[in-house]
């Protein structure tokens, strides 16, 4: 075995050579392997001749050879004359930022940020993996302006720390509002920067301080999508689109910008109307559509320039809700009765000049109730007061032209067009109410009796004429009768010669006729008594019946109470007792007809004894001393006890 070791050693300084040879070339030649997904961060432990020795003060990273950490790292590769006594090689993975997302750099050394700043600017770099080329062209230490993007960065890990946080998403049919963190202080008098271009929507943050852009509020907006926004430079507020309705326009109050020329001329003094760009009421307003408006440094107040209702009442209010805070009207009528009316009031806005209602209003709100609320309210009051109230309800469709053209005039000083004025319902009185309706139901029942009465004797009439019609058979017989009879007789008289013969057939005839006219008559004058008759005797049922339930009602109310008082009857014998009870209701009954039970005087004798005598003449003295209570006295003798019997001797 000896032999063999001593034969065969070489074979086994080869082999441990493989095996350890990294180890033994870092040891001979300084020699340093760098993986190709690996970057190598070197420190220094000490300094040889010729080198600096030192690190400046507040400084970190070594970028002249000082010992310490060194801004040059090593790429992949083969790397010699780094000996393991004077550097310590540390293997980092690269920096790998994701999709979606963006790395934010700090600054571990670097030259100090300007006071009033708080971060470091851009400095070229190579995204930061050239330490030593951002140390030295004096890069800031702390919190960077620029960021690096998705992909892999062979980043020293000892000069920048990274921060991985997501993009900035903005949604369909949102706009962002932007704040910078960083930039010159806003001017006085504004709440928001200025406009700045050519930061390609911050996210060149460098561009927009190099161009001035102001920190705080910004006007810019930035609308839908995806951006790389530094979160230490800029904070977003994603928030909806402005949207403006069909049928309104959008008027435009901007709190930014320079003060603008008045265009609404001398004769509105009710407000500022600028340009496009101004601060101010804008001229032209927004049509119907989305528009990116940022809400902190401007206002849109949407006007309808539709036709406008607006009701006066209680129980009735429009999609707009502008008239949610009006209700009926109460007036009072030159009576003195109080009642409620309800209005509706039409109005237009036109398109331009929405611009002078709100900025003589402020908004649509103070418009109904600064203008149209007191002006139509107050009109319908005193019209009311200058007539009753039947007056005004026979009169509604004149007040109503005249309440028209009234506000019509008050509307058109405020630049709005009053299209149609109309009043609704008017509700009267209770009271009032229930005497027109009594009185023309009064009216109605006088129609009816007249009618009736009309019935009635257009019933008589036909009664009549259908008696004298049945006579009339009667009557032409008879008339058939004479005529028969004349002829006979004109017959006789020239049949025989005796005049006497036909005198007397005449008479007969005429008695006859006469003797059919008194019975027409009779049956004309007993149809008319019939009908007299059954007219009496249906108002005398009429009466009988309404006796006959108002004495029921009385009956049964009588018969109620009755009722009553004897359960109240029993309930009291059964709590006082029947003798107690009937005290009761005799002291009751004693009561109520003011009977004296005590007199008014008391006379008599000493000792308890008296007689009649002694009442007399006490009576006699109290008519003497006042003759007026004569009649009012009343004297009681008491009679005197009766003497005490010896008691009786037992035999």
């Amino acid at each position: 075995m000896e032999h063999f070791f001593m034969t065969y050693w070489w074979i086994f300084v080869v082999v441990l050579c493989l095996v350890l040879y990294k180890f033994i070339l870092r040891f001979l030649f300084g020699m340093v392997i760098v993986p190709e997904d690996k970057i190598g961060l070197v420190t220094k432990k000490f300094v040889l001749f010729g080198d600096n020795k030192e690190l400046p003060d507040g400084r970190i990273i070594a970028t002249l050879g000082e010992a310490g950490f060194q801004a040059k790292t090593l790429a992949p590769g083969l790397y010699f004359w780094k000996w393991v006594w004077q550097f310590e090689i540390t293997m980092e993975s690269f920096t790998i930022i994701p999709e979606g997302k963006i790395g934010l750099v700090m600054a571990k050394d670097g030259a100090e940020i300007p006071t009033g700043n708080i971060l470091g600017r851009r400095i070229e770099c190579d995204n930061f993996q050239d330490a030593d080329l951002f140390l030295k062209n004096h890069g800031q230490r702390g919190r960077q302006t620029n960021y690096i993007t998705a992909g892999s960065y062979r980043l020293n890990t000892m000069l920048f720390q990274i921060s991985i946080t997501d993009m900035v998403r903005i949604h369909e049919s949102m706009v962002g509002i932007v704040t910078t963190l960083d930039g010159q202080p806003i001017e006085a008098g504004q709440i928001a920067g200025k406009v700045v271009e050519g930061h390609n929507n911050f996210q060149n943050f460098d561009a927009f301080l190099e161009l001035g852009g102001n920190r705080g509020l910004q006007p810019t907006v930035i609308l839908a999508g995806s951006y790389n926004l530094n979160p230490w430079a800029i904070q977003v507020e994603e928030t909806p689109m402005t949207e403006i309705p069909i049928g309104y326009v959008g008027v435009v109050i901007s709190y930014i910008g320079q003060d603008g020329h008045d265009r609404t001329g001398v004769d509105f003094k009710h407000g500022n109307i600028v340009d496009k760009g101004y601060k101010g009421v804008w001229l032209e307003p927004f049509g119907p559509g989305k528009y990116p408006i940022n809400k902190y440094v401007m206002k849109v107040e949407l006007v309808p320039t539709t036709n406008l209702v607006l009701n006066w009442a209680s129980a009735r209010s429009e999609s707009h809700n502008l008239d949610k805070h009006l209700s009926t009207i109460t007036v009072r009528s030159k009576d003195g009765f109080p009642f409620n009316l309800d209005v509706s009031q039409i109005i237009h806005v036109p398109t331009n000049e929405a611009p002078k209602v709100i900025a003589r209003f402020g908004n649509m709100v103070n418009l109904v109730s600064q203008v149209l609320e007191p002006t139509i309210g107050n009109y319908f009051r005193n019209s009311a007061q200058d007539s009753d109230v039947i007056a005004f309800l026979s009169s509604r469709k004149e007040r109503q032209e005249s309440a028209k053209e009234h506000i019509k005039k008050v509307l058109d000083e405020y630049n709005v067009n009053a299209v149609d004025t109309l009043i609704g319902d008017i509700v009267p009185p209770e009271s009032l109410m229930k005497t027109l309706t009594d009185r023309k139901i009064a009216e109605e029942q006088k129609v009816t009796y007249e009618t009736q009465k009309q019935a009635q004797e257009t019933r008589q009439g036909m009664e009549k004429e259908t008696a004298i019609a049945d006579m009339q058979k009667d009557i032409v017989k008879a008339q058939q009768s004479v005529e028969i009879a004349e002829r006979t007789a004109n017959a006789a008289v020239k049949k025989s010669e005796g005049e006497a013969t036909s005198v007397k057939l005449a008479v007969s005839a005429e008695a006859e006729a006469t003797k059919m006219r008194a019975f027409a008559e009779a049956e004309a004058t007993k149809a008319r008594a019939k009908a007299e008759s059954e007219a009496v005797k249906l108002k005398a049922d009429a009466e009988a019946e309404r006796i006959s339930l108002t004495g029921a009602a009385e009956a049964g109310k009588i018969a109620a109470i009755g009722k009553s008082n004897a359960e109240a009857y029993e309930l009291a014998v059964e709590a006082l007792g029947g003798d107690n009870f009937t005290r009761f209701k005799i002291t009751e009954e004693l009561s109520k007809g003011q009977v004296k039970l005590i007199p008014d005087i008391l006379i008599g004798g000493n000792n308890g004894s008296g007689s009649a005598i002694d009442g007399l003449l006490g009576l006699k003295l109290m008519e003497m001393m006042d003759p007026e209570k004569k009649q009012e006295a009343t004297a009681v003798v008491i009679p005197p006890k009766d003497p005490p019997q010896a008691p009786k001797k037992e035999k």
